[in-house]
């Protein structure tokens, strides 16, 4: 079997597992964003499923692979809105902290320390599949992006998000966040892994899939908040896409 881990990658999230939930830890900057992610996420779901968002657990029915699950900051929200959630994650110290969470948080979530390649090659398939800033830490874009295809079921819906490669997202992602305001550990990213929208979708379209959508998540430091942007996607994006 393949695989497009990157053992680099993986050890330096190995290295923060224990702060996951800590709103003020290594992981503040995922947990600022967390609220943005989700209105994308949700509202994505809801839309390509026909689901009512004001009814009673909407995604009932759903089976949702959040892939690079670390703590389970999505998983959690996703299970709460009623689907059946499985987390995956090449780091084997995040799964023990999303699983504890999980249990104090009344949630059965299906934590798994695996990879995409290993669950397509077991045949899994899923409704949804969120993909959120992970790709820029694989080995192998496009294989990653053909594993997660295939764990798509037909009508299947893809959520991918990660970092434009240009000189501004070099000046806030690694500079900003992690030498200057040291949100992150240095070296958390490589600015040469970040991939250009116009770069993900050919990838995603590659492996499979229709991009439907793209959309950037733009930080404000004055009302330190993020926000949802369908022009400015020079930093954070998210896209959807779907199977056919």
């Amino acid at each position: 079997m393949t695989t497009t881990v990157d053992d680099s990658e993986i050890a330096k999230f190995e290295a923060m597992a224990a702060e996951w939930w800590d709103p003020n830890g290594k992981f503040k900057p995922l947990h600022m964003l967390n609220p943005c992610r989700l209105d994308y996420i949700v509202q994505q779901i809801a839309a390509e499923f026909d689901r009512d968002l004001t009814g009673e657990k909407p995604f009932r029915g759903l089976r949702i692979l959040d892939i690079g699950c670390g703590g389970g900051l999505l998983a959690e929200p996703m299970s709460r809105l009623g689907a059946d959630v499985v987390g995956a994650d090449a780091a084997a110290r995040n799964i023990p902290v999303a699983q504890v969470h999980a249990e104090q948080s009344g949630l059965e979530i299906d934590y798994r320390h695996t990879t995409a390649e290993a669950m397509a090659e077991d045949g899994e398939q899923f409704d949804v599949v969120l993909n959120m800033e992970v790709v820029e830490h694989v080995a192998d874009p496009a294989a990653y992006l053909t594993a997660c295809q295939q764990l798509l079921k037909s009508g299947g819906l893809m959520i991918c998000s990660t970092l434009n490669r240009n000189p501004k997202s070099y000046v806030m992602a690694i500079i900003g966040a992690e030498h200057i305001m040291r949100w992150l550990p240095k070296g958390t990213h490589e600015w040469s892994k970040f991939i250009t929208p116009d770069e993900l979708f050919d990838l995603i379209a590659k492996a499979g899939l229709k991009p439907v959508d793209r959309t950037g998540f733009v930080f404000n430091p004055i009302s330190w908040s993020w926000s949802l942007s369908d022009r400015d996607l020079s930093v954070n994006y998210v896209t959807a896409s779907i199977k056919p």
